[in-house]
């Protein structure tokens, strides 16, 4: 099985207020139909906000604005068996929050 990240941009998903408590609950519906099937791991909104950025040192640094680049805006981790069914899923998706998904497969790493 692998996983894929869902992910969608944070400026895409542009719903007019009378609309977002309908969007809420077809997103969720869609998380509770994954976490039936088995193929849930994570996932959530994000916050509009300026992310910080820790360098190897340890430093901290204002990262990027959401106005001046593009930033995630919600993200879903998937286990499935294929690329094909995690499309399939993104689709689910892109429809429940009226935007588009972007996915990617997550590296293996034994360990995780």
């Amino acid at each position: 099985m692998q996983r894929y990240l869902i992910s969608f941009d944070d400026g895409t998903m542009v719903i007019p207020e009378e609309d977002l408590p309908a969007v809420s609950e077809a997103a969720r519906a869609v998380v509770r139909e994954a976490k039936a099937a088995g193929v849930w791991i994570f996932g959530g909104g994000l916050l509009t906000q300026q992310a910080s950025i820790v360098a190897r040192d340890g430093s901290v640094s204002d990262g990027p604005c959401p106005e001046t680049k593009a930033v995630i805006g919600g993200f879903s981790i998937l286990e499935v068996p294929s690329r094909q069914e995690a499309l399939a899923w993104a689709a689910k998706l892109a429809q429940a929050c009226r935007c588009a998904q972007e996915v990617r497969e997550i590296m293996y790493d034994p360990e995780s």
